[in-house]
C-alpha cells in the first residue's frame, strides 16, 4: 500500500465555506499528528475544551481587519509522509485565492457540512458552495478530489445522512465528469475519522481522512510530454555566481531591464575562455541527458547537451519537476527568459491564446487592454482581444459577457506581441498556465489555463 511516493510531501487545501468546520479540521489534523506544541494547545483552551478553531481562527481575525491573506500554509508530519495544507477562504469573493491554492496542489479535500443539508431526504440538493468548490479545483485540474463529510455526530440519524449525501456527491461528480479518489465521514469536532479510524460509525469502514491522505499520489511531474526548461539564470564562468538576473519584476521600461525584458530581448554572448556557461533552472516537462539535442526559443538555435549538473554541480540527469543546470556543447545566444526545448516534439511558439481565465484583479478585464504576460520566465506583451464567456462560478455554464469582474472565471482570446510555447493545460500544467500582471502596478491581475 504505501509505495515511493510517500517521500514526497503532499500538498493539498481545504476548500469549504464558513462554519463548515475547516479551522477545526485542520486544527484536528495538526493536533492528533502532534504537530502543535503543549504549551500552545494550553492556549486555546476553553474551560477545559481545547477550541482547535482557535489555531486557525487568529488568520481569520487578520482577514475580518480586511488585511488579505492569500492563502495560510500550515505543515505537519506523520511517520510515512511530509504533508502541506493550503487553506484559502471559501467565500465566493476569495475565487482568487482558492486559485492560488489549487495551482499547485496534489490533493483537494472539500468539505460538506451535514447538518446544512436536508440530509433525511434521498435526493437531497447539494449546497452551492460545494459545488462551486469541487467545479474549480477539477477545473484546475487538482489530481484527486477528497468528499469529506462532516458533523455526521450532530444528525440524529449518521449512518442514514451519510448514505443519502454521499450519494448526492457521487451523482454530482458523474454529472460533472469529476473523478472522486475518496469520500469520508467524520467529525473534526470529536476526532472521528481525521487522524484515528472511528469503527462501526455512519455504516463505513474505510480508511481515516489521515490515512487516504497518506496513499494520495503526489502529481506525477510531467515526464511524458517532450523536454521543455525555462532557463532561470544564466552563469558566465568568469563572473559572480549571483547577478541581477534573478530579479523578477517585470521591466519598467526598455532600456531599463536588466535581463532580456521582453522589451528588451536583449542578449549577452558572455562567451569566456574558462569555460562554458551554465544555464540554471528547473525541468519542466519530459527528461534531459547529454547527448540530446536542444533549440533555444525564440532563436530557433540548436545545439548538443555536453553536461546536466546538480546544484552541487555533480552530473546527472534530469526529469521534470527536478532543478538543475545545463552545459551545450556550443556557445549560443541564451538569456533569462528562454527556453530550451526538445529538438523534436517540443511545441512550435503561438501568437494568439485562448485561455480560461480566474481574474484576479480589482478592475475589471476588458478587450483592449495590455498586460505582461509571464509564462516560465519569460516576459511578453499580451493584448486583451476579446472576452468569449463568462463562466457561472456555481455551475461553470458559460454565459454571454462583455468583460470579466474580479474573482470571475471566463474564456478570454489573447494576442500575443511574441510567441510563447504552452500547450493546453489539460496536457501540461506547467506549459500551459501563464500570469497576467499589471503594467503599471506590476500587480498579478489574472491566472490563466491555455484551452
Amino acid at each position: 500500500m504505501h509505495n515511493e511516493h510517500h517521500f514526497s510531501a503532499l500538498k493539498f487545501i481545504t476548500c469549504g465555506s464558513v462554519d463548515d468546520g475547516k479551522s477545526t479540521l485542520i486544527g484536528r489534523l495538526l493536533v492528533d499528528t502532534k504537530a502543535v506544541l503543549q504549551d500552545h494547545l494550553a492556549g486555546v483552551q476553553r474551560s477545559g475544551e481545547t477550541d482547535l478553531a482557535l489555531l486557525t481562527d487568529g488568520l481569520s481575525a487578520e482577514r475580518e481587519q480586511g488585511i488579505t491573506i492569500d492563502v495560510a500554509y500550515r505543515y505537519f508530519s506523520t511517520e510515512t509522509r511530509k504533508f502541506i495544507i493550503g487553506d484559502a477562504p471559501g467565500h465566493e469573493q476569495y475565487t482568487r485565492n482558492m486559485v492560488t491554492a489549487a495551482s499547485s496542489a496534489d490533493a483537494a479535500v472539500v468539505l460538506v457540512d451535514a447538518i446544512k443539508l436536508d440530509w433525511a431526504n434521498p435526493d437531497l440538493q447539494l449546497l452551492p458552495q460545494t459545488r462551486r468548490h469541487a467545479l474549480l479545483v477539477n477545473l484546475l485540474r487538482v489530481p484527486s478530489v477528497v468528499f469529506a463529510i462532516n458533523k455526521l455526530d450532530a444528525v440524529a440519524d449518521a449512518a442514514l445522512a451519510y448514505q443519502h449525501i454521499a450519494g448526492a456527491l457521487r451523482k454530482f461528480a458523474q454529472e460533472a465528469g469529476i473523478t472522486v479518489a475518496a469520500m469520508v465521514p467524520l467529525s473534526a469536532l470529536k476526532g472521528w475519522n481525521v487522524v484515528e479510524p472511528q469503527p462501526d460509525w455512519c455504516g463505513y469502514t474505510g480508511p481515516s481522512l489521515l490515512d487516504i491522505l497518506e496513499d494520495l499520489p503526489v502529481t506525477p511531474a510531467e515526464t511524458e510530454v517532450a523536454f521543455s526548461f525555462p532557463v532561470q539564470w544564466v552563469e558566465k564562468p568568469s563572473a559572480p555566481k549571483l547577478d541581477a538576473s534573478r530579479t523578477a519584476l517585470p521591466p519598467e521600461g526598455a532600456a531599463a531591464a536588466p535581463w532580456g525584458g521582453p522589451a528588451a530581448q536583449q542578449h549577452d554572448a558572455g562567451v569566456t575562455s574558462q569555460g562554458r556557461r551554465v544555464f540554471w533552472g528547473r525541468v519542466a516537462t519530459g527528461s534531459i541527458a547529454p547527448g540530446q539535442t536542444v533549440k533555444v526559443f525564440p532563436s530557433g538555435q540548436t545545439a548538443m547537451v555536453s553536461q546536466v549538473l546538480s546544484a552541487t554541480r555533480q552530473t546527472q540527469n534530469k526529469a521534470a519537476g527536478h532543478s538543475g543546470g545545463i552545459v551545450l556543447d556550443r556557445e549560443v545566444d541564451v538569456s533569462r527568459g528562454d527556453w530550451l526545448l526538445a529538438a523534436e516534439g517540443a511545441p512550435e511558439g503561438v501568437r494568439t491564446l485562448n485561455t480560461t481565465v480566474a481574474w484576479m484583479d480589482d478592475e475589471p478585464l476588458v478587450a483592449g487592454r495590455l498586460y505582461w504576460a509571464l509564462h516560465g520566465h519569460r516576459w511578453v506583451k499580451a493584448k486583451v482581444q476579446r472576452v468569449v464567456h463568462r463562466l457561472d462560478v456555481n455551475t461553470l455554464a458559460e454565459e454571454e459577457a462583455s468583460e470579466l469582474a474580479p474573482n470571475a472565471i471566463g474564456h478570454v482570446t489573447l494576442a500575443l506581441q511574441e510567441p510563447l510555447v504552452t500547450l493546453p493545460f489539460a496536457q501540461s500544467r506547467i506549459l500551459g498556465a501563464l500570469v497576467l500582471v499589471d503594467t503599471a502596478s506590476h500587480k498579478t491581475s489574472g491566472a490563466l489555463m491555455v484551452r
